[in-house]
């Protein structure tokens, strides 16, 4: 599904993707984990090229999504991107919010489009908050209507960036539950994330990055067993301590 060769970028002087390699086949989920200013948010930005490169390719189903010939728009509709930040639209309810992308990228009908709106925010827990504006929710329903919002596209892939950094510790919960969920249902996801926990249980693959670069990749078990590199080593010793 994601096919990322020999991709580099940097900003100015500093390089903060080295030469990354990364294959994400349809049905996983990986998650990318690391220090603070190892790349991975700058990585998952570039997926659906939020971040442009200077050297490499980005494949995802086979498209180059950074060739200049490729329609992103169109792209972007079948890639489902979470950010920390909710980025909902005030002034809109929670189903106008999610149904708003469908009614004016894909052209479907608005009873059809808040139909399917409903359906979703239903899944997510959300079933009683169909009239709620943002400012009435908590940070985890917010993030749970940008998840659906997302869903509501019906992308082939979901990217995540650290989708509950923003969030209260007891929200947590409920936003990885909806995650899981996605997991469940055989949705391709790449989840940057801190939370060590989620990544174990969820995951099919841990990506660990350092310094703009992947330095291990590795099922779960393995990684949080018995990490390959020092530099691993070390940030595991650092943050399974709390």
């Amino acid at each position: 599904m994601i096919q990322v060769n020999q991709v580099s970028k940097s900003f100015g002087h500093q390089q903060v993707l080295k030469a990354i390699n990364l294959t994400v086949p349809k049905s996983h989920v990986y998650a990318i984990i690391g220090p603070s200013g190892a790349g991975k948010s700058t990585l998952i930005r570039t997926m659906n090229a939020l971040e442009s490169i200077q050297a490499g390719e980005i494949l995802i189903d086979g498209i180059s999504v950074h060739d200049k010939k490729t329609d992103i728009n169109k792209l972007r509709a079948d890639v489902g991107f979470v950010f920390q930040s909710f980025n909902l639209y005030p002034h809109l309810t929670t189903v106008e919010n999610v149904a708003i992308a469908p009614i004016q990228v894909k052209k479907v009908p608005k009873k059809e489009a808040e139909e399917k709106a409903r359906e979703l925010l239903s899944s997510l827990g959300l079933g009683e908050k169909f009239a709620s504006y943002p400012g009435q929710l908590s940070g985890g329903q917010q993030q749970r209507v940008a998840i659906a919002r997302a869903l509501a596209m019906d992308p082939k892939l979901m990217l995540f960036d650290e989708p509950t950094s923003a969030l209260d510790p007891e929200m947590i919960k409920e936003v990885l539950d909806a995650i899981r969920k996605l997991a469940a249902s055989g949705m391709t996801m790449v989840v940057v994330t801190h939370e060590m926990g989620f990544a174990r249980e969820i995951c099919d693959q841990i990506v660990f990055m350092a310094d703009g670069k992947i330095v291990e990749v590795a099922p779960p078990e393995q990684f949080f067993s018995n990490p390959q590199s020092e530099r691993a080593k070390d940030f595991l010793a650092k943050v399974l301590q709390h």
